[in-house]
């Protein structure tokens, strides 16, 4: 997540203070990534330590203001117009447990993802009823004309966190299926002795002279 970069596209809408950056971006993301004033205040300072925001002035309130400069509006339209780089793609925590609990002693590989599915299963529900209450709360059902620009953003995040649990839980069915295909194709794999593999008993053979025999 750029908070970076979320932070230059708030400031060119016009001057901002840190508490005001903070509350517009959780209401542009429906609170998803929550944000605390002094992460807000630490990135204006690389911001303006980079060039990309500058000082300027202070509210009524006596609240310092922070710009966007021209370099900071360039930075912006890169980030806009460059894709999303997936050629290191982020960690992600469920893909990292469940390579590390393949083959781990003690370790039941089933009853984590089937703990986790249900878990995934129950965020995609929240998420689907919280979709549901932000269209009926949006002017024509979120589709319409005079849908506010907070809101609009709010139900683009709820589609993408849907979306990607859906994909999860696609995702968690493979591994179901994929660990149960190795594990019978385990037990029908014969048995390895160390001069290979071990016949099953009704076809050994005894070896005598002339030939064999059952």
């Amino acid at each position: 997540m750029s908070i970076r970069h979320g932070l230059l596209a708030l400031l060119e809408h016009g001057p901002r203070y840190g508490y005001q950056l903070r509350t517009e971006f959780e209401s542009r993301t429906g609170s998803t990534w929550p944000l605390n004033v002094g992460q807000v205040y630490t990135t204006l300072g690389r911001l303006e330590r980079d060039g990309l925001v500058e000082p300027s002035g202070e509210d009524d309130a006596g609240h310092a203001l922070y710009a966007i400069t021209d370099q900071g509006r360039e930075e912006l339209r890169s980030w806009f117009s460059t894709p999303v780089d997936r050629a290191n793609p982020p960690r992600n925590e469920l893909a990292i447990k469940l390579a590390m609990a393949v083959g781990a002693p003690g370790v039941d590989i089933r009853e984590v993802i089937q703990a986790q599915r249900h878990h995934t299963v129950q965020a995609l529900q929240d998420y689907t009823r919280l979709k549901a209450r932000a269209l009926a709360e949006m002017p024509g059902g979120g589709y319409g004309e005079g849908a506010g620009r907070d809101e609009v953003a709010w139900l683009l995040v709820l589609e993408q966190l849907i979306f990607q649990t859906e994909a999860e839980a696609r995702w968690l069915d493979h591994c179901e299926t994929r660990l149960a295909r190795l594990a019978a194709d385990r037990s029908n794999r014969p048995a390895q002795g160390p001069e290979g593999p071990v016949a099953p008993p009704s076809a050994a053979r005894t070896t005598v002279r002339g030939g064999t025999r059952p």
